[in-house]
């Protein structure tokens, strides 16, 4: 992989026209061969839902440049099996407006879309911007550039890995670096609003201030809080580790 040029996949949860995409294809289709696959609008926190009880339709908006009525995970099995010339070299979702970190990775579309290339063993990447406004995604483009650049087939996994990146909302000059992190705990209060409609009936949000988080070192908040980029290999298998399985065993020994 490392410096030969890429067939690159680009797709999103924020929609065709998000300005994320948009900067992250002008910025890797010089020296990338580079198509984009999005969802026509934005499917934000969707996480890993794939249709099967609708009709998909596929609409080119221009050259290498295609949108689906489907979800982000939809947008990546049509890319390879029905849109691409051959198969990608790598997946990149996003750059996602608002961080993916900590439980945030389970409701992100975006985070998804990596992982259903991963499914299909492609070398992918879900990369978010930590900021809810004011983005500067040219200079996040340009950490996704140097990522590209120093990684190879084995720092770009493919198969039972994906890569989960969180990038600082400042300009290229002033992040420190890169950091490989773990997922860190967010902290939810208010989840569920409580309203009432005009003719007295009560109605809910799903929402509420998630921005605070368990202040631990080594975790992916802990990197975008002290100007790092966060890098977080995620798995597929999903298995509890080993010890509980066996702990399991013993309290499960007995065959009905």
């Amino acid at each position: 992989m490392l410096g030969d040029p890429l067939l690159i996949l680009l797709s999103n949860d924020d929609g065709i026209h998000s300005e994320g995409l948009i900067c992250l294809k002008e910025g890797l289709q010089k020296e990338h061969d580079v198509y984009i696959v999005a969802p026509e609008k934005e499917r934000t926190c969707i996480g890993h839902a794939v249709t099967i009880h609708k009709p998909l339709r596929i609409k080119e908006i221009s050259k290498d440049t295609y949108t689906t009525n489907g979800t982000p995970a939809d947008c990546i099995l049509l890319a390879v099996h029905k849109i691409l010339p051959k198969r990608p070299d790598l997946i990149i979702s996003g750059i996602n407006k608002g961080p993916n970190m900590g439980q945030d990775v389970n409701y992100s579309g975006t985070v998804a879309a990596a992982k259903e290339g991963a499914f299909l063993g492609i070398p992918s990447m879900a990369v978010s911007i930590a900021a809810r406004e004011g983005f500067y995604f040219n200079d996040a483009v340009l950490s996704i550039k140097r990522i590209i650049s120093l990684a190879d087939n084995r720092a770009i996994p493919y198969g039972e890995i994906f890569l989960n990146i969180n990038i600082p909302n400042m300009p290229y000059n002033r992040i420190k670096g890169f950091m490989v992190t773990r997922l860190g705990k967010r902290l939810y209060n208010d989840i569920i609003i409580e309203r009432t409609d005009p003719r007295g009936k009560k109605y809910y949000w799903i929402g509420g201030n998630g921005d605070r988080y368990e202040d631990m070192e080594g975790t992916d908040f802990s990197a975008i809080a002290h100007g790092f980029v966060s890098i977080t290999p995620l798995v597929l298998d999903t298995t509890a580790d080993c010890n509980y399985i066996d702990v399991l065993k013993k309290i499960l020994r007995r065959v009905l």
